[in-house]
């Protein structure tokens, strides 16, 4: 079975374009929220975020404190990457276990850190997710109800769109002007068939 990634910065539209491909019969795997829900159900996980972080990382009923998480990873980036460096395995080996129950032609793995993290080179093949970044800001601040310097604090964490389309081997534009399905077919079949 092929893997493919998928992948495009903040508001770009990756999650719309994986539910269109859902209707194909195409399995996903949502990373952000599968590594979120892993960090309060993997019992190992959880031990090391608890040992790394201390028990405030999550409250007593097991919920994780993401606010008290983010405000110890963002502002320390030797904690960021311990904390990465616990996660990714724990995500490595869910995806291993998840793809081994699909029945289909390919799945896609989709994650917004893709190219930053190196990892687009372990799939067969990588889709990125093309939008201007004023649309872009636009689509989160209505999305997440926040306001444009928080949109571009987030987006500094993420590569340069024109660093993700070099590597890139099948581009979906989805800037609100191009037609997502018919892109998403061409996509589909040429997957299909290389």
């Amino acid at each position: 079975m092929k893997t493919i990634g998928i992948t495009g910065g903040i508001g770009s539209g990756k999650t719309t374009c994986c539910r269109i491909f859902e209707t194909l019969g195409i399995p996903v795997y949502y990373a952000d929220p599968r590594a979120k829900k892993l960090m309060t159900s993997d019992k190992l996980l959880k031990a090391q975020i608890k040992e790394l972080l201390g028990k405030d990382a999550y409250f007593r009923n097991g919920r994780l404190n993401r606010g008290f998480i983010a405000s110890k990873i963002f502002n320390d980036k030797a904690l960021l990457k311990k904390m990465n460096g616990m996660v990714h395995p724990a995500v490595g080996r869910d995806v291993i276990a998840w793809a081994s129950q699909q029945d289909a032609p390919y799945i896609l793995y989709e994650a917004a850190l893709l190219v930053e993290n190196g990892s687009y080179k372990n799939f067969n093949k990588l889709i990125v997710v093309s939008c201007p970044q004023e649309e872009r800001i636009r689509r989160v601040m209505s999305r997440d109800d926040v306001d444009m310097k928080d949109v571009k604090a987030r987006m500094k964490h993420q590569l340069p769109e024109s660093k993700k389309l070099a590597v890139a081997d099948f581009v979906i534009v989805n800037d609100g002007q191009e037609m997502l399905i018919p892109q998403i077919m061409e996509v589909h079949e040429q997957i299909l068939g290389g």
